[in-house]
Protein backbone atom coordinates (compact mmCIF):
# COMPACT_ATOMS: atom_id res chain seq x y z
CA UNK A 1 0.00 0.00 0.00
CA UNK A 2 1.47 3.59 -0.85
CA UNK A 3 2.21 5.62 1.69
CA UNK A 4 1.17 9.59 1.66
CA UNK A 5 4.77 10.36 2.59
CA UNK A 6 5.95 7.41 0.64
CA UNK A 7 7.62 9.83 -1.99
CA UNK A 8 10.85 9.30 -0.50
CA UNK A 9 11.36 5.87 0.89
CA UNK A 10 12.92 3.35 -2.08
CA UNK A 11 11.83 0.16 0.63
CA UNK A 12 8.03 -1.12 1.54
CA UNK A 13 7.28 -0.64 5.14
CA UNK A 14 8.01 -4.20 6.90
CA UNK A 15 4.05 -6.04 8.06
CA UNK A 16 5.45 -5.75 11.64
CA UNK A 17 6.65 -2.46 11.84
CA UNK A 18 2.91 -1.57 9.96
CA UNK A 19 1.34 -3.58 12.71
CA UNK A 20 3.56 -2.17 15.18
CA UNK A 21 2.65 1.50 14.14
CA UNK A 22 -0.61 1.38 13.59
CA UNK A 23 -3.45 3.40 15.77
CA UNK A 24 -6.39 2.57 13.97
CA UNK A 25 -7.87 -0.18 16.08
CA UNK A 26 -8.24 2.32 18.59
CA UNK A 27 -8.20 5.50 16.85
CA UNK A 28 -11.21 5.02 14.76
CA UNK A 29 -13.61 6.01 17.80
CA UNK A 30 -12.65 9.88 16.70
CA UNK A 31 -13.98 9.26 13.00
CA UNK A 32 -16.68 12.13 13.35
CA UNK A 33 -14.43 14.41 14.84
CA UNK A 34 -11.87 13.73 11.99
CA UNK A 35 -14.70 14.39 9.05
CA UNK A 36 -15.93 17.59 10.69
CA UNK A 37 -12.58 18.99 11.51
CA UNK A 38 -11.62 18.23 7.67
CA UNK A 39 -15.22 20.03 6.39
CA UNK A 40 -14.40 23.09 8.57
CA UNK A 41 -10.72 23.12 7.37
CA UNK A 42 -12.20 22.55 3.48
CA UNK A 43 -14.55 25.43 3.95
CA UNK A 44 -11.68 27.59 5.49
CA UNK A 45 -9.45 26.36 2.25
CA UNK A 46 -12.23 27.57 -0.49
CA UNK A 47 -12.88 31.07 1.55
CA UNK A 48 -9.26 32.17 1.40
CA UNK A 49 -9.15 31.09 -1.81
CA UNK A 50 -6.95 28.49 -1.38
CA UNK A 51 -9.05 25.67 -3.55
CA UNK A 52 -11.68 26.60 -5.80
CA UNK A 53 -15.33 26.41 -4.31
CA UNK A 54 -16.12 23.61 -6.50
CA UNK A 55 -13.41 21.50 -5.39
CA UNK A 56 -14.71 22.48 -1.68
CA UNK A 57 -18.25 21.53 -2.60
CA UNK A 58 -17.33 17.78 -4.42
CA UNK A 59 -14.57 17.21 -1.21
CA UNK A 60 -17.70 18.46 1.70
CA UNK A 61 -19.45 16.05 -0.11
CA UNK A 62 -17.29 13.14 -0.26
CA UNK A 63 -16.51 13.52 3.22
CA UNK A 64 -20.20 13.82 4.62
CA UNK A 65 -20.83 10.28 2.61
CA UNK A 66 -17.84 9.00 4.69
CA UNK A 67 -19.66 9.97 7.83
CA UNK A 68 -22.76 7.85 6.45
CA UNK A 69 -20.89 5.00 5.65
CA UNK A 70 -19.11 4.69 9.45
CA UNK A 71 -22.90 5.84 10.79
CA UNK A 72 -24.34 2.73 9.29
CA UNK A 73 -21.14 0.94 10.05
CA UNK A 74 -20.72 0.00 6.45
CA UNK A 75 -17.30 1.85 6.19
CA UNK A 76 -13.96 -0.73 5.88
CA UNK A 77 -11.14 0.08 7.71
CA UNK A 78 -8.12 -0.70 6.40
CA UNK A 79 -5.18 -1.45 8.94
CA UNK A 80 -2.72 -0.66 6.40
CA UNK A 81 -3.52 2.94 6.09
CA UNK A 82 -2.29 3.34 9.70
CA UNK A 83 -4.66 5.73 11.46
CA UNK A 84 -8.19 7.07 11.26
CA UNK A 85 -6.97 9.44 9.11
CA UNK A 86 -5.33 8.01 6.17
CA UNK A 87 -7.93 5.70 6.27
CA UNK A 88 -10.57 8.55 5.56
CA UNK A 89 -8.02 10.51 3.14
CA UNK A 90 -7.60 6.87 0.83
CA UNK A 91 -11.92 6.32 0.90
CA UNK A 92 -12.10 10.26 -0.30
CA UNK A 93 -9.88 9.65 -3.27
CA UNK A 94 -12.04 6.50 -3.95
CA UNK A 95 -15.14 8.40 -3.98
CA UNK A 96 -14.17 11.88 -5.48
CA UNK A 97 -10.85 11.60 -7.43
CA UNK A 98 -6.99 13.21 -7.20
CA UNK A 99 -9.41 16.51 -5.87
CA UNK A 100 -9.39 15.05 -2.18
CA UNK A 101 -5.51 15.15 -2.53
CA UNK A 102 -6.31 19.20 -1.76
CA UNK A 103 -7.90 18.71 1.65
CA UNK A 104 -4.86 18.66 3.41
CA UNK A 105 -2.84 21.63 2.16
CA UNK A 106 -1.82 24.33 4.70
CA UNK A 107 -2.28 21.09 7.18
CA UNK A 108 -0.59 18.16 9.03
CA UNK A 109 -1.43 15.28 10.64
CA UNK A 110 0.10 16.42 14.07
CA UNK A 111 -2.34 19.31 14.30
CA UNK A 112 -4.94 17.35 12.86
CA UNK A 113 -5.38 14.87 15.82
CA UNK A 114 -4.42 17.84 18.04
CA UNK A 115 -7.56 18.98 16.86
CA UNK A 116 -9.73 15.67 17.11
CA UNK A 117 -8.82 14.97 20.68
CA UNK A 118 -9.45 18.43 21.52
CA UNK A 119 -13.05 17.96 19.66
CA UNK A 120 -13.59 14.30 21.34
CA UNK A 121 -12.43 15.50 24.98
CA UNK A 122 -14.63 18.53 24.67
CA UNK A 123 -17.76 16.49 24.16
CA UNK A 124 -16.93 14.04 26.97
CA UNK A 125 -16.31 16.25 29.17
CA UNK A 126 -19.73 17.50 28.92
CA UNK A 127 -21.05 14.13 29.37
CA UNK A 128 -19.14 13.18 32.27
CA UNK A 129 -20.58 16.75 33.77
CA UNK A 130 -24.23 15.56 32.80
CA UNK A 131 -23.27 12.44 35.14
CA UNK A 132 -22.02 14.23 38.13
CA UNK A 133 -24.91 16.20 38.19
CA UNK A 134 -27.72 13.34 37.93
CA UNK A 135 -25.58 12.13 40.84
CA UNK A 136 -25.38 15.40 43.10
CA UNK A 137 -29.16 15.63 42.23
CA UNK A 138 -29.65 11.98 43.61
CA UNK A 139 -27.70 12.65 46.67
CA UNK A 140 -29.49 16.08 47.18
CA UNK A 141 -32.84 13.55 46.67
CA UNK A 142 -31.32 11.59 49.34
CA UNK A 143 -30.47 13.73 51.52
CA UNK A 144 -34.21 15.14 51.82
CA UNK A 145 -35.61 11.90 52.20
CA UNK A 146 -33.46 10.91 55.47
CA UNK A 147 -33.22 14.31 57.29
CA UNK A 148 -34.27 12.83 60.62
CA UNK A 149 -31.67 9.66 60.25
CA UNK A 150 -29.37 9.92 62.90
CA UNK A 151 -25.78 7.43 62.11
CA UNK A 152 -22.44 7.72 64.16
CA UNK A 153 -19.67 9.75 62.27
CA UNK A 154 -16.41 8.41 62.36
CA UNK A 155 -12.70 9.55 62.75
CA UNK A 156 -10.27 7.12 62.45
CA UNK A 157 -12.89 4.71 61.66
CA UNK A 158 -14.24 4.62 65.28
CA UNK A 159 -17.43 6.30 66.77
CA UNK A 160 -16.76 9.81 67.31
CA UNK A 161 -20.21 12.16 67.17
CA UNK A 162 -23.70 11.65 65.96
CA UNK A 163 -24.40 12.65 62.53
CA UNK A 164 -27.62 13.27 60.10
CA UNK A 165 -27.36 11.25 57.30
CA UNK A 166 -28.18 14.05 55.49
CA UNK A 167 -25.17 15.62 56.24
CA UNK A 168 -22.75 13.08 54.99
CA UNK A 169 -24.19 12.85 51.71
CA UNK A 170 -24.16 16.62 51.67
CA UNK A 171 -20.64 16.12 52.51
CA UNK A 172 -20.02 13.61 49.13
CA UNK A 173 -21.61 16.31 47.73
CA UNK A 174 -19.62 19.28 47.82
CA UNK A 175 -17.03 16.73 46.49
CA UNK A 176 -18.45 15.93 43.58
CA UNK A 177 -19.53 19.75 43.10
CA UNK A 178 -15.84 20.43 42.70
CA UNK A 179 -15.74 17.77 40.52
CA UNK A 180 -17.62 19.25 38.23
CA UNK A 181 -15.63 22.35 39.24
CA UNK A 182 -12.39 21.69 38.13
CA UNK A 183 -13.75 19.45 35.11
CA UNK A 184 -15.38 23.04 33.97
CA UNK A 185 -11.45 24.97 34.18
CA UNK A 186 -10.45 22.07 32.42
CA UNK A 187 -12.44 22.94 29.43
CA UNK A 188 -10.83 26.38 29.24
CA UNK A 189 -7.78 24.19 28.50
CA UNK A 190 -9.62 21.58 25.94
CA UNK A 191 -11.30 24.36 23.90
CA UNK A 192 -8.43 25.90 22.04
CA UNK A 193 -8.64 25.07 18.21
CA UNK A 194 -4.84 24.20 16.91
CA UNK A 195 -5.86 23.56 13.36
CA UNK A 196 -3.43 25.73 11.28
CA UNK A 197 -0.20 25.09 13.14
CA UNK A 198 0.71 22.66 10.42
CA UNK A 199 3.93 20.24 11.51
CA UNK A 200 5.28 22.45 13.55
CA UNK A 201 6.35 26.18 11.96
CA UNK A 202 3.05 26.94 10.19
CA UNK A 203 2.18 27.30 6.76
CA UNK A 204 2.97 29.16 3.76
CA UNK A 205 -0.60 29.63 2.77
CA UNK A 206 -3.12 32.80 4.05
CA UNK A 207 -5.32 30.93 5.92
CA UNK A 208 -7.81 32.32 8.51
CA UNK A 209 -7.68 30.08 11.61
CA UNK A 210 -10.51 32.45 13.68
CA UNK A 211 -12.32 31.44 10.59
CA UNK A 212 -12.05 27.21 11.22
CA UNK A 213 -12.53 27.93 14.59
CA UNK A 214 -15.85 29.82 14.37
CA UNK A 215 -16.80 27.17 12.43
CA UNK A 216 -15.91 24.51 15.11
CA UNK A 217 -16.74 26.28 17.91
CA UNK A 218 -13.91 26.89 19.95
CA UNK A 219 -13.82 30.53 21.03
CA UNK A 220 -9.95 30.36 20.94
CA UNK A 221 -6.89 29.61 18.60
CA UNK A 222 -3.48 28.30 20.05
CA UNK A 223 -0.76 31.06 20.05
CA UNK A 224 2.02 28.98 19.01
CA UNK A 225 2.42 26.65 16.50
CA UNK A 226 5.30 24.52 18.02
CA UNK A 227 3.52 24.03 21.34
CA UNK A 228 0.00 23.56 19.91
CA UNK A 229 1.21 20.21 18.04
CA UNK A 230 3.08 19.24 21.33
CA UNK A 231 0.44 19.77 23.74
CA UNK A 232 -1.30 17.53 25.97
CA UNK A 233 -1.48 19.33 29.31
CA UNK A 234 -5.09 19.42 28.50
CA UNK A 235 -5.14 15.45 28.68
CA UNK A 236 -3.34 15.34 31.68
CA UNK A 237 -5.06 18.13 33.46
CA UNK A 238 -8.38 16.19 32.16
CA UNK A 239 -6.88 12.81 33.58
CA UNK A 240 -6.10 14.19 37.01
CA UNK A 241 -9.47 15.84 37.46
CA UNK A 242 -10.88 12.24 36.26
CA UNK A 243 -8.10 11.31 39.11
CA UNK A 244 -9.76 13.11 41.58
CA UNK A 245 -13.56 12.03 40.40
CA UNK A 246 -12.37 8.48 41.19
CA UNK A 247 -11.02 9.33 44.20
CA UNK A 248 -13.92 10.62 45.32
CA UNK A 249 -16.07 7.71 44.25
CA UNK A 250 -13.57 4.70 45.95
CA UNK A 251 -13.92 7.18 49.25
CA UNK A 252 -17.87 6.38 48.94
CA UNK A 253 -17.65 3.06 47.76
CA UNK A 254 -15.05 2.31 50.95
CA UNK A 255 -18.21 3.40 52.84
CA UNK A 256 -20.63 1.31 51.20
CA UNK A 257 -18.61 -2.26 51.44
CA UNK A 258 -17.96 -1.15 55.06
CA UNK A 259 -22.11 0.05 55.96
CA UNK A 260 -23.22 -3.36 54.26
CA UNK A 261 -21.40 -5.39 56.19
CA UNK A 262 -23.36 -7.23 58.85
CA UNK A 263 -20.83 -5.48 61.31
CA UNK A 264 -22.37 -2.01 60.75
CA UNK A 265 -25.20 -2.66 59.16
CA UNK A 266 -26.36 0.39 57.94
CA UNK A 267 -27.37 0.11 54.31
CA UNK A 268 -28.53 -2.70 51.53
CA UNK A 269 -28.02 -2.66 48.38
CA UNK A 270 -30.70 -3.24 45.91
CA UNK A 271 -30.24 -6.78 44.16
CA UNK A 272 -29.80 -5.01 40.86
CA UNK A 273 -26.70 -4.02 42.06
CA UNK A 274 -25.51 -6.69 44.38
CA UNK A 275 -24.10 -10.25 43.19
CA UNK A 276 -23.73 -13.76 44.92
CA UNK A 277 -20.94 -15.93 45.95
CA UNK A 278 -20.42 -18.83 43.38
CA UNK A 279 -20.28 -21.15 46.62
CA UNK A 280 -21.96 -19.48 49.62
CA UNK A 281 -25.34 -19.31 49.02
CA UNK A 282 -25.80 -16.30 52.20
CA UNK A 283 -23.79 -14.09 50.76
CA UNK A 284 -24.95 -10.71 49.19
CA UNK A 285 -21.66 -8.79 47.81
CA UNK A 286 -21.52 -5.05 47.11
CA UNK A 287 -19.59 -5.87 43.88
CA UNK A 288 -20.04 -2.55 42.07
CA UNK A 289 -18.67 -0.61 45.15
CA UNK A 290 -16.07 -2.89 44.98
CA UNK A 291 -15.24 -2.93 41.27
CA UNK A 292 -15.34 1.00 41.36
CA UNK A 293 -12.96 1.05 44.00
CA UNK A 294 -10.73 -1.21 41.68
CA UNK A 295 -11.10 0.86 38.80
CA UNK A 296 -9.94 3.84 40.25
CA UNK A 297 -6.21 2.63 40.47
CA UNK A 298 -6.71 2.13 36.25
CA UNK A 299 -7.33 5.79 36.02
CA UNK A 300 -4.65 6.68 38.23
CA UNK A 301 -2.36 4.77 35.81
CA UNK A 302 -3.26 6.44 32.90
CA UNK A 303 -2.67 9.96 34.76
CA UNK A 304 0.73 8.46 35.34
CA UNK A 305 1.16 6.76 31.81
CA UNK A 306 0.10 10.42 30.85
CA UNK A 307 3.02 12.25 32.77
CA UNK A 308 5.39 9.53 31.75
CA UNK A 309 4.97 9.90 28.19
CA UNK A 310 5.43 13.50 28.27
CA UNK A 311 8.40 13.95 31.17
CA UNK A 312 11.14 14.19 28.37
CA UNK A 313 9.68 14.75 24.82
CA UNK A 314 11.42 17.86 23.23
CA UNK A 315 9.97 20.16 20.53
CA UNK A 316 7.86 19.90 18.77
CA UNK A 317 5.91 16.70 17.88
CA UNK A 318 7.07 13.06 18.69
CA UNK A 319 5.43 9.91 17.95
CA UNK A 320 5.24 8.95 21.24
CA UNK A 321 2.81 10.95 21.27
CA UNK A 322 0.45 8.17 19.73
CA UNK A 323 0.15 6.72 22.63
CA UNK A 324 -1.83 9.58 24.76
CA UNK A 325 -5.29 8.15 23.39
CA UNK A 326 -5.31 4.50 24.64
CA UNK A 327 -5.28 6.40 28.40
CA UNK A 328 -7.24 8.55 27.43
CA UNK A 329 -10.41 6.79 25.89
CA UNK A 330 -10.18 4.35 28.68
CA UNK A 331 -9.86 7.01 31.53
CA UNK A 332 -13.32 8.60 29.51
CA UNK A 333 -15.02 5.38 29.84
CA UNK A 334 -14.20 4.46 33.14
CA UNK A 335 -15.17 7.56 34.61
CA UNK A 336 -18.63 7.74 32.62
CA UNK A 337 -19.43 4.22 33.60
CA UNK A 338 -18.23 4.78 37.14
CA UNK A 339 -20.40 8.08 37.86
CA UNK A 340 -23.29 5.81 36.38
CA UNK A 341 -23.19 2.26 38.13
CA UNK A 342 -22.34 4.41 41.11
CA UNK A 343 -25.15 6.42 40.99
CA UNK A 344 -27.70 4.01 40.40
CA UNK A 345 -26.13 1.60 42.98
CA UNK A 346 -26.79 4.40 46.10
CA UNK A 347 -30.35 5.95 44.21
CA UNK A 348 -31.42 2.35 45.06
CA UNK A 349 -29.98 1.08 48.42
CA UNK A 350 -31.60 1.22 51.83
CA UNK A 351 -30.39 3.02 54.75
CA UNK A 352 -31.27 1.53 57.69
CA UNK A 353 -31.94 3.55 61.08
CA UNK A 354 -30.87 2.73 64.48
CA UNK A 355 -32.83 4.03 67.01
CA UNK A 356 -31.20 6.95 69.16
CA UNK A 357 -31.14 4.23 72.32
CA UNK A 358 -29.14 1.70 70.11
CA UNK A 359 -26.90 4.56 68.72
CA UNK A 360 -26.51 5.92 72.44
CA UNK A 361 -25.53 2.26 73.77
CA UNK A 362 -22.62 1.97 71.43
CA UNK A 363 -19.06 4.06 71.48
CA UNK A 364 -20.34 6.97 73.59
CA UNK A 365 -21.08 9.17 70.91
CA UNK A 366 -22.13 12.17 72.94
CA UNK A 367 -18.84 12.54 75.23
CA UNK A 368 -17.92 15.82 73.56
CA UNK A 369 -20.83 16.97 74.28
CA UNK A 370 -20.32 16.64 78.01
CA UNK A 371 -17.07 18.02 77.59
CA UNK A 372 -18.23 21.23 75.97
CA UNK A 373 -21.06 20.78 78.92
CA UNK A 374 -18.34 21.50 81.51
CA UNK A 375 -16.40 23.84 79.80
CA UNK A 376 -20.52 26.04 79.75
CA UNK A 377 -19.93 25.38 83.51
CA UNK A 378 -17.07 27.24 83.45
CA UNK A 379 -13.93 25.08 83.04
CA UNK A 380 -11.06 25.02 80.82
CA UNK A 381 -11.52 22.71 77.67
CA UNK A 382 -8.42 20.70 78.59
CA UNK A 383 -9.72 20.14 82.10
CA UNK A 384 -13.18 19.20 80.69
CA UNK A 385 -11.88 16.83 78.49
CA UNK A 386 -9.57 14.36 81.02
CA UNK A 387 -13.17 14.92 83.22
CA UNK A 388 -15.02 13.49 80.41
CA UNK A 389 -11.91 10.62 79.74
CA UNK A 390 -12.75 9.99 83.35
CA UNK A 391 -16.44 9.33 82.75
CA UNK A 392 -16.15 7.13 80.02
CA UNK A 393 -13.57 5.32 82.04
CA UNK A 394 -16.03 4.76 84.56
CA UNK A 395 -18.98 3.50 82.24
CA UNK A 396 -16.80 0.63 80.72
CA UNK A 397 -15.66 -0.37 84.03
CA UNK A 398 -19.37 0.04 85.24
CA UNK A 399 -20.55 -1.80 81.52
CA UNK A 400 -22.74 1.18 81.36
CA UNK A 401 -23.26 3.83 78.70
CA UNK A 402 -23.69 7.61 79.43
CA UNK A 403 -27.06 7.64 79.21
CA UNK A 404 -27.05 5.02 82.14
CA UNK A 405 -25.17 6.93 84.80
CA UNK A 406 -27.09 8.65 87.14
CA UNK A 407 -26.85 12.09 88.22
CA UNK A 408 -25.75 10.99 91.81
CA UNK A 409 -22.49 9.02 89.81
CA UNK A 410 -22.02 12.31 87.31
CA UNK A 411 -21.69 14.17 90.60
CA UNK A 412 -18.86 12.23 92.21
CA UNK A 413 -17.30 12.40 89.12
CA UNK A 414 -17.27 16.45 89.05
CA UNK A 415 -19.23 18.72 91.06
CA UNK A 416 -19.69 20.77 88.23
CA UNK A 417 -22.30 18.03 86.92
CA UNK A 418 -25.96 19.48 87.46
CA UNK A 419 -29.23 17.73 86.30
CA UNK A 420 -29.19 19.29 83.11
CA UNK A 421 -26.27 17.35 82.02
CA UNK A 422 -28.90 14.54 81.42
CA UNK A 423 -29.74 17.03 78.30
CA UNK A 424 -26.76 16.91 77.20
CA UNK A 425 -25.56 13.12 76.70
CA UNK A 426 -29.06 12.24 74.61
CA UNK A 427 -28.06 11.55 70.74
CA UNK A 428 -31.14 14.25 69.77
CA UNK A 429 -29.69 16.88 71.59
CA UNK A 430 -26.00 16.50 70.55
CA UNK A 431 -27.18 16.69 66.95
CA UNK A 432 -29.62 19.62 67.49
CA UNK A 433 -26.25 21.78 69.45
CA UNK A 434 -24.44 21.14 66.28
CA UNK A 435 -25.46 24.43 65.17
CA UNK A 436 -22.33 26.46 63.45
CA UNK A 437 -22.67 26.92 60.07
CA UNK A 438 -21.99 23.60 57.91
CA UNK A 439 -22.61 21.65 61.12
CA UNK A 440 -24.77 18.67 61.34
CA UNK A 441 -27.81 20.39 63.24
CA UNK A 442 -31.08 19.83 61.19
CA UNK A 443 -31.79 23.42 60.82
CA UNK A 444 -28.43 24.06 59.06
CA UNK A 445 -28.94 20.80 57.02
CA UNK A 446 -32.07 21.79 55.64
CA UNK A 447 -30.20 25.44 54.66
CA UNK A 448 -27.44 23.46 52.88
CA UNK A 449 -30.08 21.48 51.01
CA UNK A 450 -31.84 24.43 49.69
CA UNK A 451 -28.59 26.24 48.75
CA UNK A 452 -27.21 22.85 46.67
CA UNK A 453 -30.61 22.64 44.84
CA UNK A 454 -30.21 26.04 43.92
CA UNK A 455 -26.78 25.79 42.73
CA UNK A 456 -27.70 22.03 41.04
CA UNK A 457 -30.79 24.20 39.32
CA UNK A 458 -28.00 26.58 37.95
CA UNK A 459 -25.70 23.94 36.76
Amino acid sequence: MKKPWGGRFQQSTDSLMERFSASISFDRILYAYDIEGSIAHCKMLAKCKIIKPAEAKKIVGGLQRIAREFDEGRFEIREELEDIHMNIESRLAELIGPVAGKLHTARSRNDQICLDIRMYLRDEVGEILKEILRLGKTLLGLAKKNIDHIIPGYTHLQRAQPVLLSHHLLAHLEMFLRDRERLQDCLKRINIMPLGAAALAGTNFPIDRNYTAKLLKFPEVSHNSMDSVSDRDFLIEFCSAASIIMMHLSRFCEEVVLWSSSEFDMIELSDAFSTGSSIMPQKKNPDPAELIRGKTGRVYGSLVALLTLMKSLPLAYNRDLQEDKEPLFDTVNTVKICLAVFNGMIQSAKFKKASPEKLQSEGFLTATDIADYLVLKGLPFREAHEITGKTVAYCLQSKKNLAQVSLAEFKKLSPKFKEDVLDHISIESSIQRKASYGGTARKNVVEQIERLQKKLKKA
